[in-house]
């Protein structure tokens, strides 16, 4: 199993955002998201930053995929 950050990036689109917005606006750090982009792992603190910011669930920024996906 995989985590996927695809919701995330859809979320931002939708809300007319950048990943750089969403660093000063969660305070997270560049690489964070960087980690992000390559479905890497990050901790739940960093998730919480960004539902915080977002508003919304962390079941609307990811998802667990399978392996093969």
């Amino acid at each position: 199993m995989a985590v996927s950050y695809k919701k995330l990036w859809k979320l931002l689109i939708d809300k007319d955002m950048k990943k750089k917005d969403l660093c000063a606006k969660a305070g997270i750090s560049p690489a964070s998201v960087t980690k992000m982009g390559r479905n890497g792992h990050v901790t739940t603190e960093i998730l919480l930053k960004i539902c915080t910011a977002l508003d919304c669930g962390v079941e609307d920024i990811m998802e667990i995929v399978p392996d093969d996906q």
